[in-house]
Parts: structure tokens; C-alpha cells; sequence
């Protein structure tokens, strides 16, 4: 689990929210907070936008890297993904299907 972000992202602290509520929703705790704008995080990390929470390498909403360093605002209320979401992309990929 990793949440992706860099420092002065004005929906990290949501996506932060939302994502420790899922977790505990799925008897979990532990994430990586990734920044991608440090030049130590691998370069496949750092094309995703910012916020973006992966499960086992693949995005919670289902939706592919972008192509570089940028903000990401999502649709619905919070502008981050759904706490349903990504209580699903856990569940999934705990059952050994990553979400497909």
C-alpha cells in the first residue's frame, strides 16, 4: 500500500484521511508514503500524479500512470478516491486477484 504525494498537495491530507480509514475498514494499518518529487523515489513512482494510493503497483481507481509529475483531482466528494474504492482494491488483492 502506498499513498503518493509531495509536499503542499492540497488533497494529500484527503487522500492521507480516506485511505487510513479504508485500512482500518480491512483490519490494516500500514501504508508507504511515497514523495514523487524526491529524487531518490524510482522513476515509475514518480509519473504518477499527486495524490495516488496503489495497491500491489496498481492505482485504487483503475486508471494508468500518467506521464509525469502533476496534481491529480479525482471525481466525487473529497476530490479523492472513495473510501468503497479502496477498501475494494484491498479486499482484491488480499484475495490474490489484484482487483480484477
Amino acid at each position: 500500500m502506498q499513498l503518493l504525494s509531495f509536499d503542499g498537495c492540497p488533497l494529500a491530507d484527503n487522500a492521507r484521511d480516506v485511505l487510513e480509514r479504508a485500512l482500518a475498514d480491512c483490519g490494516m494499518s500500514r501504508y508507504q508514503t511515497i514523495d514523487i518529487l524526491d529524487p531518490a523515489t524510482p522513476e515509475e513512482l514518480r509519473a504518477w500524479g499527486s495524490p495516488t494510493i496503489l495497491v500491489n503497483g496498481e492505482d485504487v481507481t483503475g486508471h494508468p500512470q500518467g506521464d509525469g509529475v502533476g496534481c491529480r483531482v479525482y471525481a466525487g466528494p473529497g476530490r479523492v478516491p472513495d473510501m468503497e474504492s479502496i477498501v475494494r482494491r484491498i479486499r482484491s488483492a488480499a484475495a490474490g486477484d489484484r482487483g480484477r
